[in-house]
């Protein structure tokens, strides 16, 4: 092949990428929920997530330009990122309390997200739904 057969299927495949998965510079809206079950609170933080970027980018940002939310993680070794804590608030063993992570689609169905935000790449629209419970 020549240089320029390359370079021509080389910029047909960018356009057909493009195409199929829209402008990969622009950011997604989406919406992050503090769920405190045992308080029945809830705070409710606009952010954005960079085209197939992970959750943990999006909070990093988020904490980063809003600083009435703030979280923090411990690495994991097998698994990544672990959420520990939110707005100073941090699950235990003794009480039995955790961060649950919950999404829910802009269709409105609710899923238990099965990795963690280390993982999770969400979609436009969604509501990521960070809930303090009990296990």
């Amino acid at each position: 092949m020549t240089v320029t057969a390359l370079l021509t299927t080389a910029q047909l495949l960018l356009v057909s990428v493009t195409l199929s998965h829209g402008d990969v510079s622009q950011d997604s809206p989406i919406t992050l929920i503090v769920f405190n079950s045992f308080e029945n609170t809830n705070l409710t933080y606009p952010t954005t997530v960079a085209y197939r970027g992970i959750l943990l980018g999006a909070m990093r940002r988020l904490q980063a330009s809003d600083h009435s939310f703030t979280f923090k993680t411990r690495e994991d070794d097998n698994y990544g990122p672990f959420l520990v804590s939110v707005n100073g608030l941090a699950g235990t063993e003794k009480d039995r309390t955790y961060w649950e992570l919950l999404v829910q689609s802009a269709d409105g169905a609710m899923i238990w997200s099965d990795v963690g935000v280390g993982c999770y790449i969400p979609r436009d629209q969604e509501r990521i739904i960070l809930k303090f419970r009990k296990y």
